[in-house]
């Protein structure tokens, strides 16, 4: 039996709060079962070097673990002095899975870093932060709207993500860390409301896996993207 008594096509219970910082101009606590990620959304006026004068934004993401995230104590990285390869390869997932939704004309010369800190890791942390992005980011664009910075919505598409597996030959939805780590293929999926893909990462981990089990895992995808999408707009009060 998987935890919370999920079927192999069932997501964990996810829920997404809203406004949970009072500070950020968009903020979101997501939680995949026991994986709980804290999403915000800082405005900077103003846009890289290589964007200066062409008349559009930016959004760009940073990603982190607290030190007790999971089952022992990890180390800040900056108390290492740099960050890992999988903080940076994460980070720029997240920044990608955003920018494709998001029309960067829009934002005008602005800049929008989305910080996403991991406050309990079981798993599917990437995939958690890219769907608590969107809404946080979403609630920062209702709120420039509101105030007028914003003359238009710049959310063209809701974007989610969400984690497959292959365990003991059976594909299943939303991998936890248990699953993750004993898993013969797993995957992740970046998918729009619109149901294109932006970016889907695979790998065999104990063995190689056939275009039928991709195929399943896939359709697994679909289905909780599709669901994902359906948090995300009744925790953003309708899209």
């Amino acid at each position: 039996m998987r935890a919370h008594d999920r079927s192999p096509a069932s997501l964990r219970p996810v829920t997404l709060e809203t406004g949970v910082n009072r500070y950020a101009e968009g903020s979101c606590l997501v939680s995949f079962g026991h994986t709980k990620v804290l999403v915000t959304v800082s405005l900077e006026e103003g846009v890289p070097g290589f964007l200066k004068g062409k008349g559009q934004g930016w959004v760009t993401a940073e990603y982190g673990m607290l030190p007790r995230a999971t089952h022992t104590r990890g180390r800040r990285e900056a108390a290492v002095g740099k960050q890992s390869g999988r903080t940076q390869e994460i980070q720029r997932l997240i920044g990608r899975s955003l920018r494709a939704v998001v029309d960067l004309k829009a934002l005008g010369e602005r800049q929008f870093v989305v910080d996403c800190d991991v406050i309990q890791a079981d798993g599917g942390t990437r995939t958690a932060a890219i769907t608590g992005a969107w809404v946080a980011l979403k609630q920062t664009f209702d709120y420039l709207q509101a105030e007028g910075v914003l003359k238009r919505d710049p959310m063209l598409d809701q974007v989610a993500a969400i984690s497959c597996g292959v365990i003991d030959g059976e594909p299943r939805l939303d991998l936890d860390y248990e699953e993750d780590s004993g898993a013969e293929a797993d995957s992740n999926f970046v998918l729009t409301g619109a149901g294109q893909i932006v970016e889907i990462q695979a790998t065999g981990e104990k063995r190689g896996f056939s275009q039928a089990e991709f195929e399943a895992l896939f359709s697994l995808a679909r289905a909780g993207v599709v669901e994902l999408c359906g948090l995300q707009k009744a925790a953003v009060g309708g899209v």
